[in-house]
This record gives C-alpha cells, sequence and structure tokens, in this order.
C-alpha cells in the first residue's frame, strides 16, 4: 500500500533528505515549510501520517500540533515529531501537544525508515 506522508520541515537540506529515504520506499511525499502550509495540506490532502520539525518560522511545531489535533476531520492523522529537540523534558511536551511519535535529529538514514515504521505499523 502506498502510503502519503506531509513532511512539515523548513530546512532545505533536512527536507530534501527526509523525501529522498520516503521515495526510495514508496512514500508518496507532500512536503511544506512552514506550520501555517502544513496545515492547509494537512486539510487538503489527508495525509496517513505529518512528520513535523519542531523548529519552525512563524508558528512552531508545538502549535501546529496543537491546531492539527483540534481540526476534526484531521485530529486522527498521526503526527510524528521529527526534532532536534533533546533535552529533558523536550519529548514529553512534544507528545503533550498532540504528537504521537518522536524522532531525534541528525536523522540516521540507516535507521530512518525503521524508526519511522514503529510510528506508522499503528495506522489501520
Amino acid at each position: 500500500m502506498n502510503r502519503t506522508l506531509l513532511v512539515i520541515e523548513d530546512n532545505e537540506q533536512n527536507l530534501y533528505m527526509i523525501r529522498f529515504l520516503l521515495e526510495k520506499k514508496g512514500f508518496t511525499v507532500i512536503a511544506a515549510t512552514d506550520g501555517k502550509t502544513g496545515i492547509q495540506k494537512a486539510l487538503e490532502h489527508k495525509p496517513d501520517a505529518i512528520l513535523l520539525d519542531i523548529q519552525l518560522p512563524e508558528m512552531d511545531g508545538y502549535a501546529v500540533a496543537r491546531e492539527l489535533k483540534s481540526l476534526s476531520e484531521i485530529k486522527d492523522i498521526p503526527i510524528i515529531a521529527v526534532t532536534s529537540y533533546a533535552m529533558p523534558g523536550d519529548r514529553e511536551k512534544i507528545l503533550a501537544s498532540g504528537a504521537t511519535g518522536y524522532i531525534e535529529k541528525p536523522i540516521n538514514p540507516d535507521t530512518f525508515i525503521e524508526e519511522l515504521q514503529k510510528y506508522l505499523n499503528l495506522i489501520k
């Protein structure tokens, strides 16, 4: 089954690598470089999951996750935070804002899909 993932990431290099790794494994990737655009694309495309950077311009990932979870038509889409925020308490704060899972940056190209798959296996 071909799954569609929305990647909300403002760093071009990170976005390129994530897109490359996902497309190589057969995923369809929709990209947004800021939170507001990401929310619009989530509403428009209703992806199978959302990969969300936390450090975004204008609207941070915490606010984006809370907004995504407040919208009834997309509130059940899993959100996986992909972030460099790795201090004590950051994971809990991200999950409390609505994220389903958490993957630390820098991502490891050798294990990224495997880490992501743990969360995608939860999808019907």
